[in-house]
């Protein structure tokens, strides 16, 4: 099977299985023998789930290896969250549940590491460095791996079992953890810093880093390397967080005052024409009018939102995915782009 780069394969959810109290894992397979998936560990897949009559996608972290013949991802619940709760409460075994082909540059290939790594997560950020972890102990690369992971409790410690087996029984692989809550365990408790690095991991200076977690998590412990002087180009970190915006124009854009309050926002190949705020995301004006428009990661990271500006003007605070072509014919991430005036918008 061929994971398309424009499209998405069609899986059925054939395992599920409680995680942590707010956790849970599940396996997609394909719908015919002999397939295997491709992809670069530490990559995410946007899934889509059909809810209430309407698909929603998300960007999830695969957590399975390359070359599975399933894939398996691990979601946490978030507060209010419409998709991570429809996972952990509905999704059952038989469901069907598309998935976009594999993206992402925080990957163990794209970022190679050195002879020694240390693997840096929080909460759900776990799942893209223990998909990187298993690849290199399936295929017994002799990475010296350091696993520092932070969690509320043991037993919100999402794959607690398993890192405490690999702990245990192989010898390039040692486990540190730190719990916000750590009675009755063995694990010291504490906030990351800079001091429990060095701590934890005295040598992590002569180590590839990679970081994973929420995102004030990974500000500090990316602010705490930067303190100690660490070489930053041995160091990767997942982020769902773009950049401050950069004003993308068109040609045809109309001079915008500043004290225009709304903007009208046209997509003619749908008939849709609706008045928004200046200055809010393109994606809630296109998913308010209706338009079938995927939002995966919505974080300006997995480009599943493209789509055409051909008239008016967007701020961008990401182009992740948009090659120099696509920026030039004014394609933009419609879920990192503030309308800033009228605009006329295309999906191809």
């Amino acid at each position: 099977m061929a994971w398309s780069q424009s499209g998405a394969v069609e899986l059925t959810c054939t395992k599920k299985w409680v995680e942590t109290p707010d956790s849970v894992t599940f396996e997609l397979s394909p719908n015919r023998h002999n397939v295997t998936f491709q992809f670069k560990p530490g990559q995410f897949s946007s899934l889509g789930f059909d809810i209430e009559g309407d698909k929603h996608f998300r960007a999830y972290s695969i957590s399975s290896k390359p070359g599975d013949s399933k894939l398996r991802f691990t979601v946490k619940r978030v507060a209010n969250g419409l998709v991570s709760n429809h996972v952990v409460e509905q999704l059952e075994v038989g469901q069907l549940v598309e998935a976009m082909a594999p993206i992402g540059k925080f990957n163990n290939v794209d970022c190679s590491p050195q002879d020694k790594v240390l693997m840096i997560s929080a909460g759900c950020g776990i799942t893209p460095v223990m998909s990187m972890v298993d690849d290199w102990l399936a295929s017994d690369t002799c990475v010296d791996i350091e696993f520092l992971h932070l969690a509320k409790s043991k037993q919100d410690a999402i794959y607690f079992n398993k890192i405490s087996r690999l702990n245990d029984s192989v010898e390039h692989f040692n486990l540190k953890m730190l719990l916000e809550d750590s009675s009755g365990t063995d694990y010291p408790q504490g906030l990351i810093s800079l001091e429990w690095l060095q701590t934890l991991v005295a040598d992590f200076h002569d180590r590839t880093i990679y970081l994973c977690g929420p995102t004030g998590f990974m500000q500090v412990v990316k602010s705490a390397l930067e303190q100690a002087d660490f070489d930053m180009s041995n160091f990767h970190q997942e982020s769902f967080t773009p950049a401050e915006p950069e004003p993308v124009v068109q040609d045809t854009a109309p001079e915008i005052s500043q004290h225009v309050a709304s903007v009208k926002v046209m997509v003619p190949d749908f008939g849709v024409e609706l008045d928004a705020e200046a200055g809010s995301l393109l994606l809630d004006a296109l998913e308010k009018g209706g338009v079938p428009v995927i939002a995966a990661c919505r974080s300006g990271i997995c480009g599943s939102c493209k789509c055409k500006v051909k008239v008016g003007q967007v701020l961008s605070s990401s182009k992740e995915t948009l090659t120099e072509q696509d920026i030039e014919n004014g394609f933009v991430l419609a879920c990192s782009s503030q309308i800033q005036s009228d605009v006329e918008v295309a999906l191809t």
